[in-house]
């Protein structure tokens, strides 16, 4: 028997709760490790916002495929999917708050480290992640222990605001969830620290020699690469001189601009926007210029920015502005993807032979999982 994380946002916890909790949904992308899985294995139920453990999910048969609405009303991505027994399912006052301390301490992730860490987040940033033994049967035994003699962990002021769920409906009525946030809210426009700037300039080099190491070619900022060519080497013809691509002048330019991007032949692969800064707008604006200018385009974008910056990254991914894209909304092909990951796939030894795909065990969507 193995334990994975399976994770919930707000709305899916209410969904499924709702229903006969028959079975949990993942996306395609997650088809490999699903295939691993066998019956008898548990799914440790996690919600985001909250950050609470809510669930305990027993698997009942191999994984099938159905995409029959359900966690969304229309184009459900959470196909890949599994018949469980929901074991324990607690409501969210009853649910174990992951900073409480008997939860914290327990944890061996979490374990004699400071709360304003933020590098515990690495195993919840995504469903399917596999957590040890010793950690899935401390959260299995603290759920099932709740069920029995619950104890009450009320929902904070700041808990609430974020269980208000606004939705739009896009221009082909598909309804979705976006957030707006409160006056004055990541409205900094301070300067940004020296040490800040020179480490994003350090991701964008490490984001570039993984590229390069995967066989793609580079795109730089023409403004950023003396900066960023001082952290990174590129072999010859590496590092574009142009982009091989046809589009409109205003096309080109919004491209030109992106941080780092993956090229092979005239395509482009993958683009990365590195955020330093507090508001974290830049990015995500020069990434929805970019749909909304060619929305058949189909590349991988992702916004890369401190483990700390997470909540406000995927808050400002889903503003409805960015909902009402003719591509779809941008938080379903945009996604965030934290420095310590940068610089833990930096550091694989065999990426030469690996696949881009790999960014995807690293990446949060805004709304992961069901």
């Amino acid at each position: 028997m193995a334990y994975y994380i399976d994770i919930f946002s707000p709305e899916t916890h209410q969904r499924f709760g709702a229903s006969d909790m028959s079975f949990s949904g993942f996306r395609e992308r997650q088809r490999g490790v699903a295939a691993q899985m066998q019956p008898g294995d548990k799914l440790i139920c996690y919600v985001t916002k909250l950050s609470r453990w809510v669930g305990v999910l027993t698997v009942k048969e191999p994984y099938y495929v159905d995409a029959t609405p359900f966690f969304h009303d229309v184009d459900d991505p959470f196909i890949i999917r599994f018949k469980v027994n929901a074991d324990v399912w607690l409501p969210f006052e009853n649910s174990l708050p992951m900073h409480s301390p008997f939860v914290w301490e327990g944890l061996s992730f979490t374990k004699g480290t400071s709360h304003t860490q933020h590098t515990w987040t690495a195993m919840v940033r995504g469903s399917l992640r596999k957590l040890e033994d010793v950690d899935g049967h401390f959260l299995e035994k603290a759920l099932l222990e709740q069920k029995t003699n619950p104890r009450s962990y009320p929902l904070s002021e700041d808990e609430r605001k974020k269980l208000q769920v606004l939705t739009v409906k896009t221009h082909d009525s598909k309804e979705v969830v976006v957030s707006v946030p409160v006056k004055g809210e990541g409205t900094d426009a301070s300067p940004v620290p020296e040490q800040e700037t020179r480490e994003s300039i350090r991701v964008q080099a490490a984001l570039a020699r993984m590229g390069e190491r995967m066989g793609f070619r580079i795109w730089l900022p023409k403004n950023d690469r003396k900066k960023v060519t001082e952290h990174w080497t590129p072999e010859k013809d590496s590092l574009l001189s142009s982009l091989p691509m046809n589009y409109n002048d205003t096309t080109l330019k919004t491209i030109e601009n992106i941080d780092v991007i993956w090229v092979r032949g005239g395509s482009i692969v993958r683009a990365f926007e590195v955020e330093h800064t507090t508001a974290v707008y830049s990015g995500i604006l020069r990434m929805a210029d970019l749909m909304a200018l060619q929305p058949n385009l189909k590349i991988e974008a992702h916004i890369v920015a401190p483990a700390d910056r997470r909540e406000k990254v995927l808050m400002e991914i889903t503003r409805p502005v960015f909902a009402m894209l003719q591509s779809g909304p941008l938080a379903e092909t945009c996604t965030f993807v934290p420095y310590e990951a940068v610089e833990e796939l930096s550091k694989v030894k065999l990426l030469e032979h690996m696949s881009d795909s790999v960014i995807e065990e690293f990446e949060e969507y805004a709304e992961e999982t069901a």
